[in-house]
Formats: C-alpha cells, sequence, structure tokens
C-alpha cells in the first residue's frame, strides 16, 4: 500500500484512497460508517452517542445530516477517505462555532473556530497516515473559510487519540470540560491555530 501523497487539500489522492467530503446522497455510507465507528473498543469514551441510539435514528435523520454536511449548512463539513473500490474507510467532520454561540458543552464561543468532531479510521486501516491526511483536509478547509484555530475535545484515557493529536500539532489548551453524563469525568481540549 502506498502511503505517499499526490497533492494536498480536499478531493485529492493519499497512497490507494481519496479524501474529499461527503455527498448528499451518501447517507447510507455515512450511516453504516458511523455505526461501526461508535462499535470501536474506545467509542465510549471517543462519541457523544451510543450504538444502541444511532441503530434505532430513522433514515431521515441520516439523510438530513448528510445532506447539511454536504452542503455546509449549520457550519458543518465532513471528510472522508475511500478505497478504490468505494469503501469508506475513515471520516472526520468540523464544526465552525462562531463567537457568541453556545458550543456542544454549553460554554460560550468567543472567537470564529473549528471544532473536529467524529474522527474515525477503521482499526484495519490505521497507522498508515490516513487520519493524518483526514486532518489535513479539514484544516485546510478550515483556514480556507478564515477559521481562526481548530480544536478538539478528548478524554484522557484515549491514549491512541491523544498521541495522534499532538503528533498533528494539536496543544492542550489548559481547558478541560465535564463529561455529560459522568461528574466525575472530564474531557481536555486541544488546538491548533493557523
Amino acid at each position: 500500500m502506498t502511503t505517499t501523497r499526490s497533492g494536498t487539500g480536499i478531493g485529492t489522492a493519499f497512497g490507494d484512497y481519496v479524501i474529499r467530503q461527503v455527498r448528499a446522497e451518501e447517507w447510507a455510507a455515512v450511516k453504516g460508517l458511523r455505526l461501526i465507528a461508535l462499535r470501536d473498543p474506545v467509542a465510549d469514551i471517543a462519541f457523544l452517542e451510543t450504538y444502541e441510539t444511532a441503530v434505532t435514528r430513522p433514515d431521515t435523520y441520516w439523510q438530513e445530516r448528510t445532506a447539511r454536511a454536504a452542503e455546509g449548512a449549520d457550519g458543518m463539513r465532513q471528510f472522508i477517505a475511500e478505497t478504490a473500490d468505494g469503501t469508506w474507510v475513515g471520516s472526520v467532520a468540523l464544526l465552525v462555532e462562531e463567537p457568541g454561540t453556545k458550543d456542544l458543552a454549553g460554554f460560550c464561543v468567543e472567537r470564529r473556530q473549528g471544532h473536529l468532531v467524529g474522527v474515525f479510521v477503521r482499526p484495519e486501516y490505521r497507522g498508515n497516515g490516513l487520519t493524518k491526511a483526514l486532518f489535513e483536509a479539514a484544516l485546510e478547509w478550515a483556514w480556507g473559510v478564515g477559521l481562526e484555530r481548530v480544536r478538539l475535545i478528548v478524554h484522557p484515557d484515549n491514549v491512541r487519540a491523544l498521541g495522534f493529536y499532538r503528533k498533528a500539532g494539536f496543544v492542550e489548551s489548559g481547558v478541560s470540560l465535564p463529561l455529560a453524563g459522568r461528574p466525575d469525568e472530564y474531557e481536555l481540549e486541544m488546538v491548533v491555530e493557523r
């Protein structure tokens, strides 16, 4: 498997994969990859949703969610990595947070920024730079729309993710956020600035 990047940005090849934005009609693939992600061994500390909740959502939920991500509605973009045969092997979404609005945790957003969520690469495709390529596409898009910084939230026990985020240039901001439904646990904010 080749891991040399043939270009930069969205819609470019990374080895045997293409990194691109989702299309509205791809809702079933968005749903399928999300359900796989929610079965990951660290899903309970990596995602704000459970498999049991996601699997019961109607198709209209997935159709609307995918259409919003494809159009950039609500300041959201989703990027996927796919193989030559069309298999989706990874995904990341970027939410634009505007000053004066509330973030996912209910805190006031102070500056125009992006928030990376839903980071997932299938286990058998990890370790070859694919997650980094997904991040590069999301960050390129973020800088292109004028965001000042991009952040993500990670559980301190998610060691694999913490290590990757640090290697990708994210640093801990010093902000910790309470974990919803788990009063004794918290998550860390990590940021990268343009």
